[in-house]
């Protein structure tokens, strides 16, 4: 898939479209593959997404005063 989706959201969007057409089981079988091989790519960016959301929340800290980001490099500190 040479057009990723740039938000999660348009991405999981695309991932259940494929994953509906599949379910319904009525495609010649290249097109099943083809939109299975889609839908990999499409899960792959999802998870991405998902894990760079959690290492940012990760960077946040409370404070006294609220919320405060540290840097990435102290997150596991």
């Amino acid at each position: 898939m040479s057009d990723r989706p740039e938000r999660f959201e348009e991405a999981l969007a695309q991932l259940e479209d494929r994953v509906r057409r599949l379910e319904a089981g009525e495609l010649p079988l290249e097109e099943a593959l083809l939109l299975y091989e889609q839908g990999v790519e499409l899960a792959r960016t999802c998870h991405e997404q998902l894990e760079d959301a959690e290492e940012r929340v990760k960077a946040l800290q409370r404070t006294g005063t609220g919320i405060a980001e540290r840097p990435m490099a102290d997150v596991d500190r």
